[in-house]
């Protein structure tokens, strides 16, 4: 079973969503870089705390009012603290994303994107891979239109220059880093890489679960119940993409695979783009990779993310289509059983099934692994009782569990 995380179960009016985005943006952050000259973190490398700093700091964007915080929010598992499909940016926080906001913790150990021996995309940054490390991940928000909005990376290091941190970067970097907009430019990817690499708060494996591997602290009946349905090949499944077992040299899972799935989500009709019936989102091949455009076997395939903190999200999946876990595991066990639970239903009463695909990607839909492989009249691979348990359990993945 695959959680791809990342709104609403039921639509929005659009012109409900862009009034809300004009008020909340991301989510909002303190910007604690006015006050960047102290470091909050003395145990980071020079450069990552210039990250730190760069992170938190909503001036580096044309509105003035949007950081990388905004919408990775450190107070909530470095995601997004609204429930939006997609979130706002531009100068005046009025332009449509066409993506849920991904969380940044657990990146740490990802690869650069390749394809295994068997021929399976793995690894990558952002929903489709694109991005080989957290350096060149961090470039895109600055000067994407519908993020931070500069024209260009001259225009973020211009803003650099008058922030308090600047004399810190000069120190870092070399007295004449800022003669070269690019070179500076790179410093600043290169500055928040470091800072996601080095503060334990990006992946502190402290999670309920975490203690539990340890020998710690045991977990609840509900939790253990969970647990096995989690991993049983026969039941959710969940364990075969999202690993839950220590690794062979003893390290803790990530719950992802960092594979890639396509798993037939529902079009979600709250992102503005969808408004064009001809509009797809198709993942690795497309609009956004242009390198896998022609591999029509992977349309429709978004990147299998870790679940840890998964029970703390806003919404799931890359379109955002669901805002809670409960109907998140009932599409997946009931996506073939009751289809009609899931997607709109023509005038002659025909379901409109795997309907954010263009018919002709339709067959690239995993039908075939456990739950997936239920047909109509057939009983969903979990009952809402289990369904119940292994959301106890996935609550055992968020960071920062202290036993009572």
């Amino acid at each position: 079973m695959k959680l791809a995380l990342s709104v609403t179960s039921k639509y929005k009016p659009v012109i409900f969503i862009l009034l809300l985005s004009l008020l909340s943006a991301c989510g909002g952050s303190n910007n604690s870089s006015d006050r960047a000259d102290d470091a909050s973190n003395s145990t980071l490398s020079p450069q990552a705390a210039l990250g730190e700093q760069i992170f938190k700091d909503q001036n580096l964007s044309a509105s003035g009012k949007m950081s990388c915080a905004s919408c990775h929010n450190p107070d909530h598992a470095h995601a997004q603290t609204n429930t939006l499909a997609v979130q706002f940016g531009g100068a005046r926080l009025d332009v449509a994303g066409f993506r849920a906001v991904p969380s940044l913790r657990y990146l740490n150990l990802t690869p650069a994107f390749y394809f295994s021996k068997e021929g399976t995309p793995t690894g990558g940054f952002t929903h489709d891979g694109r991005a080989d490390t957290l350096s060149i991940q961090a470039a895109r928000p600055f000067l994407a239109p519908h993020e931070m909005a500069n024209k260009d990376k001259a225009e973020v290091i211009t803003k650099l220059l008058s922030r308090p941190y600047a004399s810190a970067f000069r120190a870092v970097y070399g007295t004449n880093i800022f003669s070269n907009a690019e070179d500076a430019f790179d410093r600043v990817l290169f500055s928040l890489q470091q800072y996601q690499l080095e503060d334990p708060e990006f992946h502190p494996y402290d999670s309920k679960y975490d203690q539990f591997l340890a020998g710690k602290i045991s977990l609840s009946d509900a939790e253990m119940r969970g647990l096995a349905l989690f991993n049983n090949p026969q039941k959710g499944n969940c364990a075969a993409c999202h690993t839950s077992s220590k690794a062979k040299d003893g390290s803790s899972p990530l719950f992802t695979d960092l594979t890639f799935d396509n798993l037939g989500v529902p079009r979600n009709y709250a992102i503005p783009a969808t408004l064009d019936a001809n509009y797809f989102d198709l993942g690795l091949c497309g609009p956004d990779r242009l390198d896998l455009s022609d591999r029509v076997d992977l349309c429709g395939k978004f990147k299998v993310p870790t679940l840890r903190n998964v029970a703390t999200r806003k919404v799931f999946f890359h379109n955002g289509r669901f805002d809670n876990l409960r109907d998140v595991l009932g599409f997946y066990v009931r996506r073939d059983t009751n289809p009609e639970e899931w997607y709109p239903i023509a005038a002659n009463g025909q379901v409109l099934q795997f309907n954010d695909l263009p018919s002709a990607y339709a067959s690239n839909v995993n039908t075939k692994e456990v739950p997936y492989n239920r047909k109509r009249g057939m009983s969903a691979a979990l009952s809402k009782e289990e369904i119940e348990d292994v959301i106890q359990f996935l609550g055992t993945l968020n960071d920062g569990y202290r036993a009572k």
